[in-house]
C-alpha cells in the first residue's frame, strides 16, 4: 500500500506538504500542488479515510432517520441528502422510524452509540411537547413541520404557501369546487394542518365559500387511500371539479379513483399534488405538483449539520430555513386534455 511518505519522497517534498495538498490547504504553491497531485495519480495513492477520521475523532458518517424508506418522497429526499453529504466527504446511514414517536426518540437517543457525527431527523411523530428531548450532546437537524421552536436547526417545506399556490392554480383554471384530500384532523402543527391552512387561504383569496364536504381525510398518505377517498366522494354524490392532494403519492391514487368512477382528468376534474416525485411524470395523465426543491432542502440540512459538526460559522441559536417552491403544471391540471 502506497503511503503518504512514498508520495512525499517521489515528489521531492515533505509529508506535511503532501498532507496540505490532500486537504486543499490554501498556502501551497500552484506548481508544488500540481507536482504532488501528479505523483498521487502516478502512484495511485488512496487517502486512508478511516485513519484520518480516527485522528480527528470523527466517523465520517451521518445518520438520516425517515418515517418510511419505501415511499417515493423519502427515497428522493434520501438520494438528495446522500449527494449533498458526498460533497463534504460524508457517508449516510438511513434508519426507518415508521412515523413512530418512540422510534424517532430512539433515533435521537441511540445515534451517538451508532457512531454518527450527526443526525438528520425527519419528524412525524414528535410534537411540541417533545422539544426538550431534542437537547442532545451531538449535532441534529430536523426536517419536518411538527417542531418549529427548539434547540436544533430546522429545515421545513413551504407547506402553507405551497398549498395555497396549488389550490390557486386549480382555481385559475376554472375550478370552483375544489376537494382537498388531507390527513386526519390534529391539534399539532403538522403537514396536514399546514397544507389545510393553505387550502383555506386560497379559497378565501378567490372568494369561494368553504364546504366541509369537500375535505376528504385519509389516515395514511398512500395511493390506496387516495383512490378510496375519491370513490367515496363520487359514491356519496359530492360534486367537484378539482382536487388538491396532500402528497403526490395520494394524488396518484386519486387519478386511479377518478378513472374507476369514469371521470376524466383534466377535462372533468383537475388534479394537483405536492412533492413533485419522479413517478408523477409517468402517470396518465401526468400529475401536476408543487416542487419544494428537494435538492435545496437536502443541501441546507447537510450544510447546517456540517457547521455544527465542524463548529465553524456556528450560529448563536438554532436556525429555521423554509425551502422555496414552484408550481409544476402537467396534464392533470392543464386547460385542455393532452
Amino acid at each position: 500500500m502506497v503511503t503518504i511518505q512514498d508520495v512525499a519522497k517521489a515528489a521531492g517534498v515533505s509529508p506535511m506538504t503532501v498532507s496540505h495538498v490532500i486537504n486543499d490547504h490554501p498556502h501551497v504553491k500552484t506548481t508544488t500542488r500540481a507536482k504532488v497531485l501528479a505523483t498521487i495519480a502516478a502512484l495511485d495513492y488512496r487517502v486512508n479515510v478511516a485513519a484520518r477520521n480516527l485522528r480527528v475523532g470523527r466517523t465520517g458518517t451521518i445518520g438520516l432517520a425517515v418515517p418510511e424508506v419505501d415511499r417515493p418522497y423519502y427515497g428522493q429526499l434520501g438520494a438528495a441528502i446522500i449527494a449533498a453529504a458526498a460533497r463534504h466527504s460524508l457517508r449516510v446511514v438511513i434508519e426507518q422510524t415508521g412515523a413512530s414517536r418512540e422510534n424517532e426518540l430512539d433515533a435521537l437517543a441511540l445515534s451517538r452509540n451508532r457512531l454518527y457525527d450527526g443526525l438528520i431527523l425527519s419528524t412525524v411523530g414528535l410534537g411540541s411537547a417533545d422539544t426538550e428531548m431534542l437537547r442532545v450532546d451531538y449535532p441534529v437537524v430536523i426536517l419536518g413541520e411538527r417542531i418549529f421552536e427548539g434547540p436544533v436547526d430546522h429545515v421545513a417545506m413551504p407547506n402553507v404557501e405551497g398549498a395555497r399556490a396549488a389550490v390557486a392554480h386549480l382555481i385559475e383554471r376554472g375550478c370552483r369546487r375544489v376537494v382537498m384530500v388531507d390527513g386526519l384532523d390534529s391539534e399539532e402543527i403538522d403537514v396536514s394542518t399546514l397544507r389545510y391552512k393553505g387550502y383555506r387561504l386560497a379559497l378565501d383569496d378567490a372568494g369561494i365559500e368553504f364546504d366541509r364536504d369537500l375535505v376528504a381525510n385519509v389516515d395514511e398518505f398512500t395511493m390506496a387511500a387516495g383512490a378510496e377517498s375519491i370513490r367515496r366522494l363520487v359514491d356519496n354524490g359530492i360534486q367537484f371539479d378539482g382536487v388538491f392532494c396532500i402528497t403526490d403519492t395520494v394524488g396518484i391514487g386519486v387519478l386511479r379513483g377518478l378513472a374507476e368512477r369514469g371521470l376524466s382528468s383534466p377535462d372533468q376534474v383537475k388534479v394537483i399534488g405536492f412533492d413533485n416525485i419522479e413517478e408523477g411524470k409517468f402517470t396518465v395523465p401526468s400529475l401536476s405538483s408543487i416542487d419544494p426543491d428537494h435538492e435545496l432542502m437536502a443541501r441546507t440540512a447537510v450544510e447546517l449539520l456540517v457547521q455544527r459538526i465542524d463548529k465553524t460559522g456556528e450560529p448563536s441559536s438554532s436556525q429555521e430555513v423554509v425551502s422555496t417552491f414552484k408550481v409544476v403544471e402537467r396534464e392533470s391540471s392543464s386547460p385542455t386534455a393532452g
